[in-house]
């Protein structure tokens, strides 16, 4: 009987998974500041304030991510600089590697909404992210 019951809490827990859909990769595009990093040991690090906010386009299968500095009248300052990914299908969903002239890696998408989504590094490291809101200071 526990086998039988275990079996099923398990089959409701696979069937409850988020599965991320190749439209809802579109729910990418826009500015995101990272709330929080779950570290592989289960250690969570809170980011209150954040500095920079990453711009993320996403075309197709493919597009970039770039740090902006938000500025409190609502604008931006960036740099030339951006990192380049596509995007590719896997068994369980979808997974975004990058290739820089210094370095390659991966990241696998585990959720997506419209205003957070989380990936997981190869070394099982959790960035959970939310839509930056700008704050914006008129006089």
């Amino acid at each position: 009987m526990k086998k039988v019951m275990s079996f099923g809490i398990f089959l409701l827990l696979v069937s409850c998974q988020n599965k991320v859909s190749q439209e809802e990769l579109t729910l990418l595009n826009g500015y995101w500041e990272i709330e929080r990093v779950i570290l592989s040991d289960g250690q969570t690090k809170e980011y209150k304030v954040n500095t920079t906010v990453d711009y993320i386009e996403v075309q197709d299968l493919s597009g970039f991510k770039k740090k902006v500095y938000p500025k409190f009248d609502g604008t931006f300052d960036t740099s030339n600089d951006a990192e380049n990914f596509t995007i590719l299908k896997q068994k369980d969903g979808f997974e975004i590697y990058y290739k820089s002239e210094l370095s390659e890696w991966s990241e696998v998408i585990k959720s997506l909404t419209k205003n957070s989504f989380s990936v997981s590094s190869a070394e099982n490291i959790t960035y959970v992210y939310k839509r930056f809101e700008p704050i914006n200071v008129t006089k």
